[in-house]
């Protein structure tokens, strides 16, 4: 996207032109003899190929120049703005960006010619004006390109800025990074997932799937943990998706038909050994009891679907839970017909479940609490509920009435209205709740809930998705703004925004993984 190099310089050499009057134009057009460097430059740990690089970094005066490309710049912590009020601006920023190598089909001359636009420069805050500097700010294929001064690099960016005769030039910044993940080109495929120190992936080949980890440190020292067949009547179902539950790894994946077939849980323990523990269209949860399950499919409309399976016992040996005429854990709509949607509310706390259960039109989607002692069933909140979550020893709920969000204790009492919008998707982080309300094409607005004041908006543009990770807020952006990616803290202010398109957020307890929409490999933010 041309809108992702800064080429600063001929729109500022254009205006100049206009603004300037005849004869003036020579300040802003003078030309200045430059080589590539005949030395290594590393940038963040990764070495510049000047020979065939569209935008070779530049030496001029003994100096080493940068070009403020979209992402070289971003690489390094830096944004550049210009505006014709205030001209060229470049501070440090909250961003990064993964390494761009800028490949071409040419190679690249020795010796070039530069520009010196005539302009005011603001650096940090700090104006200088560019036709004064020893070396100043030069244009080179209509991209603006940066002195790695002491001074700047130093001084001004605090960039670790080392040189060696043998290595050459070295600039470290210290604005996070993206790391490259090592792993094979068919892991983009099918889901990835980091835990515990390994990388978790799939391979397809002919009709098996094999599940493989490998450690971070070492990627390409890979064992196979699983494998299955993924060959059906309807063609091959290789999809495969991670997920972690109550800190151990789990993966999913379909076999069969829709109504013949089943979803397989597989368990993955850390010593890597993965066995499937359960199977069919259902969910779970581990109680002090055994796990409980409630069946999904079919099963909802019969109702009677929660039942324990204690530990040691086999499916057969289940024990009902809660009432026979309720239907559990899903979204029951009776519109044009009796439907419902699987929920993942369902919640233990200690001997209590808290779930989502309707016993007819007249008294469907209600949160009830179920004793797995005594199998006392309780109803705590007697409005029809779209979906809801237990954050802090707090019930929070969307009504399906109006679509707001809505909080009470965990018997359902002192509730309280909690959003001004429909609310899409919520979360909490220590203590603040935040909320998404659908805009058009598929876009979100983010917003703090907040009780005594309007709820403020925490993100100015609408967002793809959004989820909390690793007690951060990571927002997907839409692929046509400037950035792909935005970590907000606990509070709804911005930590780093990451300049590369996004096509995923995978599953990880460390960090943030994500595989790149322009190449489908996979990268890691610390």
């Amino acid at each position: 996207m041309r809108k992702k190099l800064f080429g600063y310089s001929v729109v500022f050499s254009l205006c100049m032109s206009l603004l300037m009057p005849a004869g003036s134009t020579q300040a802003a057009d003078d030309s200045v003899r430059v080589t590539l460097p005949d030395f290594e430059v590393n940038l963040n740990g990764h070495k510049v190929e000047n020979q065939f690089r569209e935008y070779p970094l530049l030496v001029y005066r003994d100096i080493t120049y940068f070009p403020m490309t979209w992402y070289d710049t971003r690489l390094l912590g830096l944004e550049a703005k210009w505006s014709p009020d205030e001209g060229l601006n470049i501070k440090q920023n909250q961003v990064t960006s993964s390494y761009v190598p800028y490949n071409s089909d040419h190679r690249n001359a020795a010796i070039y010619t530069a520009e010196v636009p005539a302009s005011t420069v603001t650096i940090n805050g700090k104006e200088i004006d560019n036709t004064k500097e020893k070396y100043p700010l030069l244009s080179f294929r209509d991209v603006t390109y940066f002195p790695m001064t002491w001074r700047f690099a130093h001084d001004d960016f605090r960039w670790d800025y080392n040189w060696d005769n043998t290595s050459g030039l070295s600039i470290t910044s210290h604005n996070p990074q993206m790391n490259n993940v090592g792993l094979p080109t068919y892991a983009g495929e099918n889901d990835v997932a980091l835990f515990k120190g390994y990388y978790y992936f799939v391979e397809t080949t002919d009709t098996t799937n094999h599940v493989y980890r490998a450690p971070v440190q070492q990627p390409s020292n890979k064992e196979e943990i699983y494998s299955y067949n993924v060959k059906t009547y309807q063609g091959l179902q290789k999809d495969l998706s991670f997920q972690i539950r109550d800190n151990t790894l789990w993966f999913t994946y379909h076999h069969g038909g829709a109504i013949m077939g089943g979803d397989g849980y597989v368990k993955i323990a850390d010593d890597g050994k993965a066995e499937i523990l359960h199977d069919g269209y259902l969910d779970f949860r581990d109680t002090k009891y055994g796990t409980l399950i409630v069946q999904l499919g079919a099963s909802v409309f019969e109702g009677g679907n929660l039942y324990l399976l204690p530990p040691g016992l086999d499916e057969t040996n289940h024990m009902s839970v809660g009432d026979p005429g309720v239907k559990y854990g899903a979204h029951a709509t009776y519109n044009g017909g009796e439907g419902y949607s699987a929920d993942s509310s369902t919640t233990v706390i200690g001997d209590d479940v808290y779930v989502l259960a309707s016993r007819d039109q007249s008294d469907a989607n209600k949160i009830y609490k179920i004793n797995l002692k005594t199998n006392k069933s309780t109803k705590i909140v007697d409005t029809s509920v779209n979906w809801f979550r237990i954050i802090n020893n707090k019930l929070y709920y969307v009504k399906d009435k109006d679509k707001v969000l809505y909080s009470s204790a965990l018997d359902g009492a002192g509730e309280m209205k909690l959003s001004e919008h429909a609310v899409s998707w919520f979360d909490s982080i220590n203590g603040n709740v935040f909320y998404t309300t659908k805009k058009e094409n598929n876009l979100y607005e983010l917003y703090k809930a907040d009780s005594n004041e309007e709820d403020p908006l925490v993100w100015t543009t609408p967002v793809v998705s959004i989820q909390v990770l690793n007690g951060q807020l990571v927002c997907k952006l839409h692929e046509n703004d400037d950035y792909g990616l935005a970590l907000l803290d606990a509070s709804g202010s911005l930590v780093l925004e990451v300049a590369d398109p996004i096509s995923g957020i995978l599953t990880s307890d460390n960090g943030v993984l994500i595989k790149s929409l322009k190449d489908s490999s996979y990268k890691f933010i610390r």
